[in-house]
Formats: structure tokens, sequence, C-alpha cells
């Protein structure tokens, strides 16, 4: 059919409107550029190239240790070490001791209560309320637990989790950090009036304590 309107002259309909192939091509609209990126926030290349200051110290030529299956030093080990510096016991304290918050941890306070060989526990204590560890966390990667809700994982006994998991990533993704805000804000007015900015803790209706990761 081109063949055949080229030999005989006759135009094509878009030719016979004005409309060019470029026009037909171009979008209707266009989308907006992203930001350009803050220098600031740039990484060096000698960022990539150097090592952090607590392994510049190491010898890599030689096996490395970290000691991780050696038991914590006790007062009886530390008092009786003969050669090298005198390891310090880990600081103790007493079960049910509230926290202490102050700088430059406003909102974290860690108690150590006891230790076997090289297993601890402990209290993390949050602004949301004290996780004991060890502690089982289950994952709420998108600001959902699977076929939970969370009064089934705070009224169990057997579960009764003083902390969940999201992953910033993906709710950065899905459903995407405005819808969190404005969706969290607007429970939060509801809750405890207007003018403060909720969050993932409203839009998930969790009121004990996120660990994120991305």
């Amino acid at each position: 059919k081109i063949v055949a309107m080229a030999s005989t002259g006759t135009s094509s309909p878009a030719a016979a409107s004005g409309a060019t192939a470029d026009n037909q091509l171009k979008p209707s609209h266009t989308h907006p550029q992203p930001p350009e990126t803050n220098p600031t926030f740039l990484a060096k290349e000698e960022d990539f190239t150097k090592l952090p200051p607590e392994l510049s110290d190491v010898d890599w030529a030689k096996p490395i240790s970290w000691d991780k299956y050696a038991p914590y030093p006790t007062p009886s080990s530390s008092s009786s070490s003969s050669s090298g510096p005198i390891p310090k016991p880990l600081p103790l304290t007493p079960e049910g001791t509230p926290p202490n918050f102050q700088p430059p941890h406003p909102a974290l306070c860690f108690h150590i209560h006891a230790t076997s060989q090289r297993a601890r526990y402990t209290t993390v204590h949050l602004p949301h309320g004290p996780v004991p560890t060890p502690v089982f966390m289950p994952v709420g990667t998108k600001g959902t637990l699977k076929g939970l809700t969370p009064m089934d994982v705070t009224g169990s006994n057997a579960l009764n989790n003083q902390i969940i998991l999201a992953n910033t990533y993906h709710l950065a993704l899905q459903p995407g950090t405005e819808l969190v805000r404005d969706v969290g804000t607007a429970i939060r007015g509801e809750v405890v009036g207007k003018g403060d900015e909720g969050g993932l803790h409203e839009f998930m209706g969790w009121d004990r304590n996120i660990l994120t990761d991305s």
C-alpha cells in the first residue's frame, strides 16, 4: 500500500493533515527530571580504597582471630591475667532496672543481665518499650505480617513480641513513603489530634517497637 501510494503520488493521511513523523513519535507529556544528587552525599574514590579506623592496625598477613567464641572476661579472670592489657568484665545490670536515656543515645539504653560463655541475656530499652534478648522478631517487610494481625502477635502468650521488622527500601517502593506518611498522619490525627506527623507505627496499627533495615 505504501509503494502504491508513493508510485501514484498520493499523499498519506498524516501528510494531508500536516502532521509529521517526528510529531507522531513525540509523547504527549514529559516526565520531570530527577533532582541532582547533593555533592555532599557523593562517595569519593578513597572511601573504597582505605580501611576504616578500627581495622587500620590489623596485620592482614597473619591469621585473624576475633575471639568470637572466647568467653567474656569475669572479675576473677581479669585479676589473674599476667600479661597484656587486663580485660574488663562486662558490667551487669539487675533485671527490671529502669532505662536511663541520655546523650549521645537519647532513644537507646542497653542492659546486660547475665552471660554464659558468649551468650548474653539483655534488655534493649527503646522509646516504645523494652525488648528482652535473645528475641524472635517477626518480619513485616511491607508493613504487614503475613497471616497475622497485630492483635494476634501482642495478645498471644506464646508470641507477645515487643518488636517486629520492616524494610525501608520495600516500603519506599510499595506502598510508598508519601502514602505511609499521609495515612499515618491521618490516623494519628484521629487518635491524638492534629498537628503531629504520623508514620509507620500508625500505618501498621502497631504501638510497639519497629526495627527497619533496607
